[in-house]
């Protein structure tokens, strides 16, 4: 979470590390600081006062005072803190019901409900091996039926029609005798939305709530929306009994606050944020992980879960057994290797879940640059002929010049591609046979010996 609230912390925390010996005087200074970045990040000012209140106790305490690194031990408080805020530990989503359990998707238009509802399908398709339908009950806008049919498609569940005639509670019945009859394991219910809230929108919400009786009520909000996210919040608690929130956006959130704010305000758990576009984008939310990512710690765990879900084992397997057997290292391979980038999520996912001293270094590059050339190259490759691909070196003027018309781009940059792939070729054939050993020791390195 690349936001004004991560980037002051972060400096905050070297600060605080950097700390012989703590005073009141400089923790009053911290805690303004932190109380400045809070705010300005839009996190709800009771909540703010709560946090600094929680802090202030505990850092004039003997834990800080009587600490050889009081620095430290500040910073520890601060990051406790901040996962007690948000919510300690992960909260399990519940789907002790007899089948089918119900999910309510309650929230705002423009939150990102339907995609949501989809992402959450495809979770609990692929992680929790349940049948799941969805159904949507927005007859306001007919457009949401369509996505959600084309998302729940796309997310390997099953979708229940509906109509912009029908009754929401028409539809919700329906849909729900469709799932007993066909034992389903989950049927999750995609709610209308308004631009506002309004009395319509909570009435009819309600009376979905009391004929569904859902084990689950997940209030669906913008992370980026800041104080608003507060408001709405509080009006959909006094609406209805939430069970849980998911954050959408938190990719691109610029302030960092509602994640602070909502838990704290509705005291529903924080059950998944969405963290990309795409239907895998949704991870379930970890207190102590997101409060690591707001103070620059990073994420190495999800660096790693992320990863490991995106590389393909058998490709990897393939590749490296062809390595091995010293077969060349062709365009295909380097093709195969950019696709395998762009399925992790791209460059800038994965630098987000760097600790902020690595993801800093790797800033000065241009993330949005560097994933551009990305696609360029892939553009180019996917503009060759599979002999081309397989022999580069007939790759001559003539060529250069189809394939730079085919891909959009100036002949400089198929030899720019060319000359890159030469190098990687290169550092292949070093690989192979224990070259990488070899070339570890001429480094200086070489593996470390087991003990």
């Amino acid at each position: 979470m690349a936001s004004a609230l991560t980037d002051k912390l972060t400096r905050l925390v070297k600060q605080m590390r950097g700390q012989a010996r703590i005073t009141e005087a400089n923790v009053q200074d911290m805690l303004r600081e932190v109380r400045m970045a809070l705010l300005e990040a839009d996190v709800a000012l009771p909540v703010v006062r709560d946090f600094i209140a929680r802090v202030k106790e505990k850092a004039q305490g003997q834990e800080v005072l009587g600490s050889l690194k009081p620095g430290q031990a500040l910073v520890g408080i601060v990051n406790r803190e901040l996962v007690a805020t948000m919510g300690a530990g992960v909260a399990d989503i519940n789907l002790a019901a007899q089948p089918p359990a119900v999910i309510l998707m309650a929230g705002l238009q423009g939150a990102g409900k339907t995609t949501t509802t989809a992402k959450l399908a495809k979770h609990l398709v692929e992680k929790r091996k349940k049948k799941v339908l969805t159904v949507s009950g927005d007859v306001y806008r007919p457009a949401a039926i369509e996505q959600l049919k084309t998302v729940t498609q796309q997310a390997g569940a099953e979708w229940f029609p509906s109509t912009p005639e029908q009754k929401p509670l028409d539809i919700a019945r329906a849909a729900l005798d469709y799932a007993k009859k066909h034992y389903m394991d989950v049927l999750l219910v995609d709610t209308a939305g308004r631009l506002a809230i309004d009395e319509v929108l909570m009435q009819e919400i309600r009376d979905l709530h009391a004929a569904l009786n859902p084990v689950e009520t997940l209030f669906v909000v913008d992370a980026m929306q800041g104080q608003d996210a507060i408001n709405t919040a509080r009006a959909f608690k006094e609406a209805l009994p939430l069970t849980g929130i998911v954050l959408t956006k938190l990719d691109g959130d610029a302030r960092g606050g509602a994640a602070l704010s909502v838990r704290q305000i509705t005291g529903a758990p924080i059950k998944f944020a969405g963290v990309s576009e795409r239907l895998d984008g949704l991870e379930v939310f970890d207190a102590e992980r997101h409060a690591g990512r707001i103070l620059g710690m990073g994420d190495i765990v999800a660096l790693v879960e992320q990863v490991t879900a995106g590389v393909d084992q058998e490709a990897a397997q393939k590749f490296a057994a062809k390595l091995k057997r010293g077969d060349g290292f062709d365009l295909t391979d380097f093709l195969a290797q950019i696709q395998q980038m762009k399925q992790l999520g791209g460059l800038s996912s994965l630098m987000d879940k760097l600790p902020s001293q690595l993801s800093a270094k790797a800033g000065a590059m241009d993330m949005d640059r560097a994933e551009k050339d990305m696609r360029r190259k892939e553009g180019i490759i996917q503009s060759m002929t599979p002999l081309e691909r397989r022999k580069p070196e007939l790759i001559k003027a003539t060529r250069k010049k189809r394939i730079a018309h085919g891909a959009g781009v100036q002949v400089q940059e198929v030899n720019r591609l060319l000359k890159e792939f030469e190098q990687m070729q290169g550092l292949m054939k070093q690989m192979k046979g224990g070259g990488l050993m070899k070339m570890m020791k001429k480094m200086g390195g070489g593996m470390p010996r087991m003990p």
